[in-house]
């Protein structure tokens, strides 16, 4: 894995446990020689994650939409910005320039983004991994959830089995090694 995709909250939530979190989960990310790809903002758990790759001497690739550059004020110190015109188009840019998913606390964009992901994986369309790193169980009922789907009938099992949660930075690590290489299947922006 060359380059992960982070989704995650322009806010930083309410306990510092999230904003520390972040800030291990980049410098992790730097130490490993992962380039990070994000929203592109430098506020909230974005900024932190961002910052954090930067200083370990990492690269980051940001990508935003032209409306929300003033909204999430754009990271200006990234490796690199790329600025398009819709979400639609920021969704699928960041899935081409990544190898691998990771959601870390936020709200409806970070899920939005993220389930996206897994409806693709769903459909076949890859199957890069998926995590949500779970900070103070922030996602625990998230996870229920997606239990209580696979047992209603309206989600597989292996499907569920496919994506991880955890709160252990080296264990989410560690399961993405074990992916196997998927890296050249990626369908074309127009594909999807």
């Amino acid at each position: 894995m060359t380059s992960l995709c982070v989704y995650c909250g322009s806010s930083s939530g309410k306990h510092p446990e999230y904003a520390k979190q972040a800030r291990a989960f980049g410098t992790e990310m730097a130490r490993r020689g992962i380039t990070l790809v994000y929203g592109g903002g430098n506020v909230g758990l974005m900024g932190i994650v961002a910052d954090a790759v930067l200083a370990g001497g990492g690269k980051v690739i940001g990508v935003i939409p032209r409306q929300l550059v003033d909204r999430e004020v754009a990271h200006a110190g990234l490796t690199e910005l790329q600025v398009v015109d819709t979400m639609h188009q920021r969704k699928t840019r960041m899935f081409e320039l990544s190898d691998a998913f990771v959601a870390l606390p936020g709200g409806f964009g970070t899920l939005d983004e993220m389930f996206e992901m897994l409806t693709w994986s769903q459909l076949g369309l890859h199957s890069y991994p998926c995590a949500f790193l779970d900070v103070r169980d922030y996602y625990a009922p998230l996870r229920g959830m997606m239990d209580h789907m696979v047992g209603e009938g309206f989600v597989r099992s292996t499907q569920r089995e496919n994506v991880w949660f955890g709160e252990s930075m080296s264990q989410l690590f560690d399961w993405m090694s074990r992916i196997p290489d998927v890296h050249t299947s990626k369908p074309k922006e127009e594909a999807l």
